[in-house]
């Protein structure tokens, strides 16, 4: 993979905290949005749900889904363009007494220091989305599949950045 895709890939990770989660349903696949935040080595995806939800009902289901990541669109020039992001992979539970929780819960909230009160309700859990695979597109006509070691790769160029997000 090119290093201008693995930089790509390291930005949207880290400069998106908002993504659609797609899940399977009886019906066939829903899509809702939620906050998301990447593991140090991007080989996960860190999700705070609700059990109220449908989509963490879903899940519960069927533990297939994936992550839509995108560019902002600023409503100049051609959406097209806009460079986005799809992992795919399961979903794991992580259980609240584990050490892998505790960082998890650090991880997630050195990203998203708001959430702190909702680690107090008893509805939510801290879910891993494991990418599988992962699809860029980094703009119109230029696309490619690549595998968890491009996140790897990613996550070393976003640790190696001073500007990176935290």
């Amino acid at each position: 993979m090119k290093d201008q895709d693995i930089q790509l890939i390291s930005r949207l990770i880290t400069g998106v905290r908002w993504a659609a989660l797609a899940t399977v349903t009886e019906q066939g696949p829903e899509a809702s949005h939620v906050a998301f935040v990447a593991e140090p080595d991007f080989g996960a995806m860190l999700l705070h749900l609700s059990g109220l939800a449908a989509h963490t009902r879903n899940l519960s289901d069927d533990p297939r889904a994936s992550l839509a990541i995108g560019e902002a669109d600023c409503e100049r020039g051609d959406p097209q363009t806009l460079a986005r992001l799809s992992l795919h992979g399961h979903i794991e539970k992580l259980a609240r007494d584990t050490p892998a929780y505790s960082a998890a819960r650090q991880c997630y909230l050195a990203r998203i220091p708001t959430a702190e009160a909702l680690f107090g309700f008893a509805d939510f859990s801290l879910f891993r989305l494991v990418v599988e695979r992962g699809r860029l597109v980094g703009g119109f006509g230029r696309a490619r599949d690549f595998s968890p070691e491009a996140l790897r790769l990613a996550a070393r160029f976003a640790a190696a950045r001073p500007d990176s997000a935290d």
